[in-house]
């Protein structure tokens, strides 16, 4: 079924049409951008690209066209699922489990694993991320929010945008830090050299992380972690910078010989947002899992 909307511009405007659209509706702008090249989006009638200037009096239609048919393979994979209910599921993602295909990894992600045990699920996310709200890196562990319907996805993809809704991680770092908490605003965009890699540049995107000490070793520090915004590797490269590196991270950091980790100790522990439908405030939470919470005991038995 397509989505139609119709917006008014009641007041003076001086934005173009893609960034204009971006504020206010829960997509991308490349989604955004797409929409608009395949004529579905138009300003006073008439097809328009993404840099048409907007101004008062204007009336820009929106048409979303349902979704093309998802061909990715239904798999019976084991998930942790912290809460369900008909909109939306609360998983608790492992260490190694990649959320979604991609280049590599075809089978035996995430998405592989929710249609099996769905059938359906949100599809604004399009053919490769059905229902996925927000990403973990393949070995960050914890919370992950998944939507099952294209009401929920809205909802939530926009409490994400508005920074209503709320998570928070923790991270055991290389270090001892010499602050008890710091708010950090740094733009994010692609390395200038390595290209698969994230970093603090000036021409990157905006990304706000605060820290906050919560146990102090010899050698390391962890961290509790809330996120403003949500950049590709945000947390990581933002510890990278300031010189103390996630433990187990050999791609901002470097292999800790001492844990012979095999994945970044970095973990979404709690998440909050309100309930698309209910319109109750939820909060879920979950322990560590057992090799960091073991590497900590560790340390505490060190001291």
């Amino acid at each position: 079924m397509i989505q139609r909307q119709i917006i008014k511009i009641t007041k003076p405007i001086e934005d173009r049409l893609d960034k204009y659209l971006t504020q206010i509706l829960p997509l991308t702008r490349s989604q955004i951008q797409n929409l608009i090249k395949d004529g579905n989006i138009k300003v006073n009638g008439r097809l328009v690209k993404g840099g048409e200037r907007l101004k008062l009096g204007d009336e820009i239609e929106i048409e979303i066209p349902p979704p093309e048919p998802i061909d990715i393979i239904p798999q019976d994979i084991k998930l942790d699922i912290i809460y369900e209910d008909e909109d939306l599921l609360v998983i608790n993602k492992p260490r190694g489990m990649v959320v979604h295909p991609a280049c590599g990894h075809y089978s035996g992600t995430l998405v592989n694993a929710l249609l099996h045990h769905i059938g359906n699920l949100s599809q604004i996310g399009g053919k490769i991320r059905p229902g996925i709200i927000h990403r973990l890196d393949k070995d960050t562990t914890g919370l992950l929010l998944v939507a099952k319907n294209d009401f929920a996805h809205l909802s939530l993809s926009s409490q994400l945008k508005n920074r209503e809704l709320k998570r928070i991680y923790w991270a055991l770092v290389e270090g001892e830090i010499p602050w008890e908490e710091r708010r950090v605003e740094l733009p994010i965009g692609r390395h200038p050299v390595h290209r698969k890699k994230m970093a603090v540049v000036p021409f990157g995107k905006p990304a706000i992380s605060n820290f906050k000490v919560l146990e102090r070793f010899k050698n390391y520090t962890l961290l509790s972690v809330n996120l403003e915004t949500g950049r590709t590797h945000q947390i990581r490269v933002h510890l990278s910078y300031l010189g103390f590196p996630i433990v187990g991270d050999i791609v901002y950091g470097r292999r800790d010989k001492r844990f012979n980790m095999t994945g970044q100790l970095l973990h979404a522990k709690e998440i909050y947002f309100l309930h698309p439908r209910k319109k109750e405030y939820m909060s879920f939470s979950v322990d560590l899992p057992k090799d960091f919470q073991e590497i900590l005991d560790q340390l505490r038995n060190s001291l």
